[in-house]
């Protein structure tokens, strides 16, 4: 056997021995995958076991972060609970500005977005909801000097409102002749106002009560209701899994009564709407 005829022979072993060891890691490969995807990660979370939550550092008192940094408030503990129900051990909230939540879950930084974020329409073109578990009032806050009890006294009148909001697009159809000014979060909008920079701020009802309970010299000069956009969690969209394993946990959270005592907790006085009451309640 000539020298030409062992090199080719061993060139062609060579490349047998690659393709079988390149097969083998593919085969190892695709395994491990379904694996993290299927059986071991059923939501299809980032973090298989975990879920990583966009949210506000201070909407008090649905989200907010207390003394050690850590978030809590009704929004966090019913989360929580939620996720527990339905195998989801490890929860982690991430502050963000609001208007940059939806993005973030849609684009897959975050699992969810938990911030009592209104379902409406137009947000549903960017990410799909959880069932509705929070309903309640938009109110504008102003001084006391200031006067204003209804639209027209807010007619050139400049009105802070986060950006993204439900308050921003309420203004911005039903106040017209109003100058809207437009803030990350409440606090900005509170100091600007406490400043005199703005007229008026625009937030929700449980948040005026806690901002005009710290301020004495602030009013809830108009309550707004906005029982048509319910509150709900955000998923990025099909993720139909996710979606309805929040929704069973959620109606389970509703029916047993804790929906009812996590209420009780962080909105003592508040009404209470029936439809996330346990049935037996509701004749």
């Amino acid at each position: 056997m000539n020298k030409n005829t062992i090199a080719r022979r061993l060139t062609a072993a060579a490349a047998a021995a690659v393709a079988i060891l390149a097969t083998a890691a593919c085969g190892s490969s695709s395994s491990g995958s379904d694996a993290s995807s299927g059986k071991d990660n059923p939501y299809h979370l980032i973090d298989a076991g975990t879920a990583r939550v966009a949210s506000m550092g201070d909407a008090k008192p649905y989200t907010f972060t207390d003394a050690s940094g850590n978030f809590t408030g009704f929004d966090v503990e019913l989360f929580k609970d939620v996720a527990k129900r339905v195998g989801i051990h490890k929860v982690v909230f991430t502050g963000q500005d609001f208007s940059a939540i939806l993005p973030a879950v849609n684009n897959g930084q975050f699992d969810v977005g938990v911030a009592a974020i209104g379902i409406t329409p137009e947000r549903k073109q960017t990410v799909d909801f959880s069932d509705g578990y929070l309903a309640g009032y938009l109110t504008v806050i102003s001084p006391k000097s200031a006067n204003i009890s209804d639209k027209a006294d807010l007619d050139g009148k400049r009105l802070g409102v986060v950006q993204g909001t439900l308050q921003e697009s309420y203004a911005a159809k039903h106040f017209p002749d109003t100058e809207l000014v437009r803030f990350p979060d409440n606090n900005s909008g509170i100091s600007a106002l406490n400043s005199g920079t703005i007229d008026a701020h625009f937030a929700d009802y449980e948040a005026a009560k806690q901002y005009v309970g710290q301020y004495k010299d602030l009013e809830m000069a108009m309550n707004i209701p906005s029982f048509d956009a319910p509150a709900g969690f955000a998923v990025k969209q099909g993720n139909d899994v996710l979606l309805a394993a929040l929704n069973k946990g959620l109606h389970e959270a509703m029916q047993d009564g804790t929906w009812k005592k996590l209420y009780q907790k962080w909105f003592p006085g508040s009404p209470m709407p029936k439809q996330y009451l346990p049935a037996s309640t509701q004749g």
